[in-house]
C-alpha cells in the first residue's frame, strides 16, 4: 500500500519536533521509505528538516537528500557542522556524494572531506570532483563489482562476496587484468556453471561497451540507449577500469539536461528553480527579454520604413501581427525537430537533402495557409489583390523561417554552442524582423507603391 503524506501527518510530525518527542517520532517514521522522507523534508520549514535529519539514521536521510531539489538540499546542508554531512556522505554511493560535496563551497568541502573517516571512500569523492560533472567521469561511480581474469572461480567468488558488499546494486562483473586493464565481463550463469578449478580467463565475454571518463554525458547515454544496458564501465586514458555509469546517472542527467533545454528554449539563460533568489532569476531571463525588445524596436524600424505602404494599404498594417507570429511559430517547429534529432544523434543525411525537404514541406503548408487567407480575404470583402500579396508574402516567410529555423541549431551545434538556444527568443525575433521585412518588400513590389 502507497504511503500517504497527509497535512495532518506533517501536523503531526511538526508536532512532535516541536515537543522534542524523539521516540514518538522515530516510531511514526521508522518504515517510511526514503523518497516519502524528501517529501516531508520538503513540507516542512527549514529549522524541523535540519532538526529531522540530524535524528534520523544517516542511511535514509543520506538517500532523502538525494530526492530533494537542489536549492532544498542547499538550505538544509548549509545548517549541518562538516562532521554531520560527511555522516551523510559516508553513507552514500561516490557519485552522489560527488554530486553532494560539489554544491558546497570550497572552504566547507576541504572541511567535509577532513571529516570523512573512511579515507578510501574520500579518495574516490576527490578523484570524481576532478572530472568535468557531465562527463562520463562525473557520472560514474567508484563501486562496482571486478575479477581478474587469472583468479580461480573459487578464489573469484569469495572475492565477489567483499567487494558486493559495497555496492547497491550488481548489474555486471568485469574482468580486469593484473594492471587493471578492462577485459571484459562476466556471466552470472557462466560463472555458477563452470568448474570450481576453471580460470576467469576461460570463461569470460571479452566482448564489452565501455566510454572514457572523458566522454560526454549525451554520448554515454545514446550508447546505452542503444544497447539497453542498465550501467557501462568508464575506463581512464590506460584503459584501466575507474568506475561505471549506472542507469539511475543517466535517467537524472537526461532529466536535468531536458529542464536546461526547456528552460533555453523559454529564454531562460541559467539553470534555475521557482525558489531561487529574484535576483538570479532576473539573471536568467533579463538577457533574453534584452534581445526581444531590440528584435520588437528592430520591427518598428522597419515597418516605420515602409509608412507609404501602410498609408496607402491600411489592411497590411492589420496582418503584421499574422506574418510576425508565423513566421515565429515555424522556426521554433522546424528548429525544435533538428534540435531533438542532434540531441538523439538521428540527424543523418546531407544538409541539401534537408534543405530539399525542408522547401518541400514548408512550401505545402505555405500554400494551405495561404489558401486560407485568400479565402478569407473574399469573405470579408478584402481587394483580390491585396489578399494575394498577404498569401504570397506569407508562403515566402514560412519558408524562409523554416530555413532559418533548420540550419541554425547546426550551425550553433558545429561551432560548440547548445543547439537548444535556438529554439527560444533568438530563433523568434529573428523571423519576427525577417518576416515584417519581407512581407512589406513583397507588398511594395507587388502593389507598386
Amino acid at each position: 500500500m502507497q504511503f500517504q503524506i497527509t497535512d495532518e501527518l506533517i501536523d503531526k510530525i511538526q508536532f512532535l519536533i516541536e515537543e522534542k518527542n524523539d521516540e514518538e517520532l522515530l516510531l511514526h517514521l521508522e518504515d517510511v521509505h526514503h523518497a516519502d522522507i524528501a517529501e516531508i523534508l520538503t513540507e516542512i520549514n527549514l529549522e524541523e528538516a535540519t532538526y529531522l535529519v540530524k535524528l534520523l539514521d544517516s542511511e535514509k536521510t543520506a538517500e532523502a537528500l538525494m530526492e530533494l531539489e537542489e536549492g532544498v538540499r542547499e538550505r538544509i546542508l548549509e545548517n549541518l557542522s562538516p562532521k554531520e554531512i560527511a555522516s551523510e556522505l559516508i553513507e552514500m554511493d561516490t557519485d552522489d556524494a560527488a554530486d553532494i560535496i560539489s554544491e558546497l563551497s570550497f572552504e566547507l568541502q576541504q572541511d567535509v572531506i577532513s571529516e570523512i573517516t573512511d579515507e578510501q571512500h574520500a579518495d574516490d569523492i576527490v578523484e570524481l570532483l576532478r572530472y568535468d560533472e557531465d562527463s562520463a567521469g562525473g557520472l560514474m561511480a567508484k563501486e562496482l563489482v571486478k575479477v581478474n581474469e587469472n583468479w580461480s572461480v573459487t578464489g573469484c567468488m569469495a572475492e565477489m562476496r567483499k567487494q558486493a558488499e559495497n555496492v547497491t546494486r550488481v548489474h555486471s562483473i568485469y574482468v580486469v587484468d593484473d594492471k587493471n586493464k578492462l577485459k571484459g565481463r562476466l556471466s552470472l550463469k557462466d560463472l555458477l556453471t563452470a568448474s570450481s578449478d576453471a580460470n576467469i580467463s576461460d570463461i569470460y565475454i571479452p566482448n564489452v561497451d565501455y566510454v572514457n571518463v572523458h566522454t560526454e554525458g549525451e554520448e554515454v547515454a545514446r550508447i546505452m540507449q542503444k544497447y539497453d544496458l542498465e550501467a557501462i564501465p568508464v575506463v581512464d586514458e590506460m584503459s584501466r577500469l575507474v568506475g561505471r555509469v549506472t542507469i539511475d546517472d543517466i535517467v537524472d542527467f537526461i532529466k536535468d539536461e531536458a529542464e536546461k533545454d526547456y528552460q533555453m528554449a523559454a529564454g531562460i539563460s541559467e539553470d534555475v528553480e521557482a525558489d531561487a533568489s529574484i535576483w538570479r532569476l532576473t539573471r536568467a531571463r533579463l538577457p533574453w527579454l534584452i534581445l526581444g525588445l531590440f528584435g520588437g524596436l528592430g520591427a518598428v524600424y522597419v515597418m516605420k520604413s515602409f509608412d507609404e505602404a501602410l498609408s496607402e494599404y491600411v489592411e497590411l498594417f492589420f496582418f503584421t501581427p499574422l506574418i510576425a507570429a508565423m513566421a515565429g511559430n515555424v522556426g521554433v517547429q522546424s528548429s525544435a525537430i533538428i534540435v531533438q534529432g542532434l540531441a538523439n544523434d538521428n540527424l543523418k543525411g546531407s544538409l541539401f537533402n534537408r534543405l530539399l525537404k525542408e522547401i518541400g514541406l514548408t512550401l505545402i503548408n505555405g500554400v494551405a495557409l495561404g489558401t486560407l487567407v485568400i479565402i478569407f480575404g473574399w469573405i470579408v470583402g478584402q481587394p483580390q489583390i491585396v489578399s494575394l500579396t498577404i498569401a504570397l508574402s506569407l508562403i515566402t516567410v514560412i519558408i524562409i523561417a523554416a530555413l532559418i529555423g533548420t540550419f541554425v541549431p547546426i550551425i550553433l551545434d558545429k561551432q560548440g554552442i547548445d543547439p537548444a538556444i535556438a529554439t527560444g527568443p533568438f530563433i523568434t525575433t529573428s523571423n519576427d524582423i525577417f518576416g515584417i521585412f519581407i512581407f512589406f518588400y513583397l507588398a511594395q513590389t507587388i502593389l507598386g507603391f
